[in-house]
């Protein structure tokens, strides 16, 4: 009788224990990183990407924040309104929308990647998330016609909808010696991406809330 009680006990204390890790876990709110060949860690060895040096520093920060991270290499506008359901079903309070480049290198209308972009913000904005916009640019052989608009779409759709704006994701790693790029001049290395992270945490941290929270209501 005594020693199915201690048993009895003993199971319950390694469940409890067991449960513990998994409630601390879903008191974190979920910050989406919805993008493309950036974002995946393109050429990276995996936890290698910026948004796994993201999750480190917010731990490292105290934030109560769980990084998911979505990004998928060569993915358009197109291809993000395909999967929307695939980030909706997150419910993030957070989404950090990093597409349009792969738009821009394949000269696709800009009007279609504008219209592509909208539709994701607002279905976004919809399930009650914000939205952080990761602007890009092009090379210069693009012409500064189509360079300069792809740019300011970026720039008009944040002020359309008052998004915070990064303007140009990888503005941090630009060097004459282009030293935080692979040998492919678009994609960073690891201690580029590293530096992404800190341009993407400058930008978050007004929308975190307090440190050992779960961000704003």
């Amino acid at each position: 009788m005594v020693y199915s009680f201690l048993l009895a006990v003993l199971l319950a204390i390694n469940s409890l224990a067991a449960q513990a890790p998994a409630h601390k876990e879903s008191t974190k709110k979920t910050l989406l990183v919805f993008g493309d060949s950036l974002s995946a860690g393109y050429g990276l060895q995996p936890g290698q990407s910026y948004p796994d040096d993201l999750q480190r520093k917010l731990d490292a920060q105290g934030y109560a924040w769980r990084v998911v991270n979505l990004g998928v290499s060569g993915d358009t506008t197109m291809g993000g309104v395909a999967r929307m359901n695939t980030g909706t079903a997150q419910k993030p309070a957070l989404v950090l929308l990093e597409l349009g480049g792969n738009d821009g290198l394949r000269g696709l209308p800009l009007a279609m990647t504008r219209e592509n972009l909208e539709r994701m913000i607002v279905a976004f904005r919809q399930i009650g998330a914000k939205v952080v916009l990761a602007g890009m640019t092009l090379p210069p052989n693009y012409g500064p016609d189509y360079v300069n608009s792809f740019q300011k779409m970026y720039a008009d759709l944040a002020a359309k909808y008052k998004l915070p704006l990064i303007p140009f994701l990888l503005s941090d790693i630009i060097t004459k010696d282009m030293r935080y790029f692979q040998r492919d001049g678009i994609h960073p290395t690891a201690d580029g991406a590293d530096i992404v992270s800190d341009t993407v945490l400058r930008a978050l941290k007004p929308l975190l809330g307090a440190k050992g929270k779960t961000g704003k209501d």
